[in-house]
């Protein structure tokens, strides 16, 4: 679930941003300081009282893991690199193997406090 969708998420809900999720197609690459790979913007996730993006879902694929891990990651994490037409995100592969992660059939609650607290503090991201 990544927006609030009952009586009793509405309450965390005002207190953080209710999350709109948007598919990319094609998927941006994101490359680290190191020039490697670490994945693909799979979607963004808009505030949708401010229109603004806050985060982005990244797919990593790990060779250690069978299958993909979704990560999100804080939109403000990420940089533009105009000259190679893809984003960078200063983390190692090893941080982000250890990421908090989820799979495409379990999404977090992301309207959830607590939980874009802990997203934003893991990259080192201001809050919001």
């Amino acid at each position: 679930m990544y927006v609030a969708d009952s009586a009793e998420s509405g309450a965390r809900s005002r207190a953080a941003p209710e999350l709109q999720r948007t598919p990319v197609q094609g998927g941006a690459g994101v490359y680290n300081l190191q020039d490697q790979l670490i994945g693909q913007i799979r979607d963004i996730l808009l505030d949708k009282h401010s229109g603004q993006i806050s985060y982005a879902v990244l797919a990593f694929a790990s060779v250690f893991s069978v299958g993909e891990k979704l990560l999100v990651v804080p939109w403000n994490t990420l940089i533009l690199d105009t000259e190679n037409q893809r984003f960078t995100l200063n983390i190692e592969i090893g941080r982000l193997r250890q990421a908090p992660g989820f799979d495409q059939d379990h999404w977090p609650n992301m309207s959830d406090q607590t939980w874009q607290k802990q997203i934003r503090a893991y990259y080192g991201s201001p809050q919001c």
